[in-house]
């Protein structure tokens, strides 16, 4: 079954026409441009051969990569003959509708769960009556709710045909309820908001990166996830830009300053959402007021390969519990899930307690909400190189290691000189930019390496949320790292838990890394004949990343 020419080169079985064993040029170059990018489009044939035969379906193995491609003759050779410039063309109009829709909504998401942390620091905890417990507790309150509701949205989500609708409803609600934050008078009023604020958030981000998935090709995902995600870290800066500027407004109307941050950044929030109805592309085929018929096809064909073909595209469209029961008992989740907990609890930590920590340096309210800028900033930047680099050379864990040590290397420097942090302030504030440049790039290597690795559309849809669902329970963690009680020792505790999962995450990254490269490995030891003696087409259509045919990205 099946003939090989050699080491290094490719081997086609054609289901149609077996018994000749003829192989498709046209198969070929659609599977290393959907593995290797466009740049690589033009492949070398010569050892392959010039008598070549298109065939209604593709089995295909390439330096030890399976994919299994369902194309009728028309698709594969209109996908084969998409040239470059309209390839670009086409990326860069997805780009420019898609990502700054969900990068601005995940800002003001970002914006409306954190500003809390911007409103201690304006007297909310006076005005209401607060122990700094309690501010601790109202933090944590709202990740309960948002990381139980994860993987139940994810699934609602698919059972809308518009995205937009469903995304955007979750959008106007939190900003309703993050505008009546702004009306509490006491801890059971800021706590009941919190609660609601998490329900209503709970399923943004896990939707928003699964809607990625479906518009790009594996290859193009980090990239996007990032720039997206980067809204999470611009979201520390202009919510401490923001808070020094609406704090100005004390008084006014007779609102405290603290109060006046959740209205207004509430309001805004409203009304971006109203906007994502109409604005959020949904699907390529429900985009025909902005693509062509030939760039919506080009797409639909695209999401086909990556999913490997129609039939099997076709046979994991549905909810299954056994997609669930997979995922829950698959080691590998969770070792990723571990990465993006880290992040979490460190972002989170950091993210509500940064302008405390800047505060202690020795600067007034606004001066610490405006130092809160730069860490920010850089952690955005860092996240978009980190992605680009690991998009460009398909390999994310290098790409999470590097961004952790610098996190490791912050919190090392942190832990023994936060306490006199008025006599180093040049080495802490080092300290804290280190941490948001590892932090940030880290969700969306995190992100992009288990969506890559989840085939069929609904567990990958589930596994994406379990996995950010897992991830964001570090932000009740996070909520409790940096204790008021600890602020003048400077925060031993907080740091000291920062250094552990930090370097704790640096093997697990490791451990994973050798999981899919063995996995891959034994994969690649069993021939053409085992695997179809021991299964049927159908079964191997329905396997998705358990199929012996399916490789993991590294």
């Amino acid at each position: 079954m099946g003939w090989s020419c050699g080491k290094g080169s490719a081997r086609f079985r054609t289901k149609a026409c077996e018994e000749n064993r003829k192989i498709s040029l046209v198969t070929y170059k659609i599977f290393l441009s959907d593995k290797m990018g466009p740049e690589h489009d033009q492949v070398s044939i010569a050892t392959i051969g010039k008598d070549i035969e298109k065939t209604s379906v593709f089995e295909v193995v390439y330096d030890n990569k399976h994919a299994r491609i369902g194309l009728s003759n028309e698709d594969a050779e209109f996908f084969e003959s998409f040239s470059k410039e309209k390839h670009n063309k086409l990326l860069r109009k997805v780009d420019f509708r898609l990502v700054p829709v969900l990068a601005l909504l995940y800002l003001c998401a970002h914006i409306d769960r954190a500003n809390i942390g911007n409103a201690k620091i304006e007297g909310m905890l006076d005005d209401l009556n607060m122990s700094g417990i309690q501010y601790n507790i109202a933090v944590s309150i709202f990740f309960i709710p948002y990381i139980l509701l994860e993987v139940p949205s994810n699934v609602i989500l698919k059972k809308f045909k518009r995205p937009s609708t469903y995304l955007g409803i979750l959008v106007v609600s939190w900003g309703i309820t993050m505008t009546l934050t702004g009306l509490c008078k006491d801890f059971g009023g800021l706590m009941a908001c919190r609660v609601v604020l998490a329900v209503c958030e709970a399923g943004f981000f896990p939707g928003a990166v699964y809607h990625i998935t479906r518009w790009y090709a594996q290859r193009q995902v980090q990239t996007r996830i990032a720039l997206f995600y980067c809204a999470s870290a611009l979201s520390g800066a202009f919510s401490g830009l923001l808070a020094f500027a609406i704090a100005k407004m004390d008084g006014v109307g007779g609102k405290a300053g603290w109060a006046w941050i959740f209205l207004l950044e509430g309001i805004a929030t409203v009304l971006i959402g109203i906007a994502c109805f109409f604005v959020m592309p949904d699907t390529p085929a429900l985009s025909k007021r902005w693509l062509s018929a030939e760039e919506i096809r080009y797409l639909e064909i695209q999401t086909y390969i990556k999913e490997g073909g129609r039939s099997s595209m076709e046979a994991t469209e549905k909810f299954k519990w056994s997609y669930l029961t997979d995922l829950l008992t698959d080691y590998k989740v969770y070792l990723q899930a571990f990465i993006l907990f880290t992040a979490s609890v460190c972002a989170y930590g950091l993210k509500f307690t940064m302008p405390s920590i800047t505060k202690s340096m020795g600067y007034t309210s606004s001066q610490a909400q405006l130092l809160t800028i730069p860490p920010y900033v850089a952690g955005a930047i860092a996240a978009i190189s980190f992605s680009k680099l690991a998009d460009r050379y398909q390999w994310r864990m290098p790409f999470i290691l590097g961004p952790m040590t610098l996190v490791l290397i912050g919190f090392c420097i942190l832990f023994p000189l936060a306490k006199d942090i008025k006599h180093q302030i040049p080495a802490c504030y080092i300290g804290v930019m280190l941490i948001c440049m590892g932090q940030y790039p880290t969700n969306p290597a995190g992100s992009a390496w288990i969506s890559g690795n989840l085939a069929g559309d609904t567990k990958r849809a589930m596994g994406i949320a379990l996995n950010i669902c897992i991830g964001n329970s570090g932000g009740i963690l996070g909520s409790y790292m940096f204790l008021d009680s600890e602020e003048e020792a400077g925060y031993p505790t907080g740091f000291g838990i920062g250094i552990g999962l930090s370097a704790a995450v640096l093997i697990s990254t490791l451990v994973l890394e050798w999981s899919y490269w063995s996995i891959n490995k034994k994969r690649d030891a069993m021939t053409e004949d085992e695997i179809h003696a021991r299964y049927n087409e159908e079964q191997l259509n329905r396997m998705g990343d358990k199929s012996p045919l399916y490789r993991y990205k590294l």
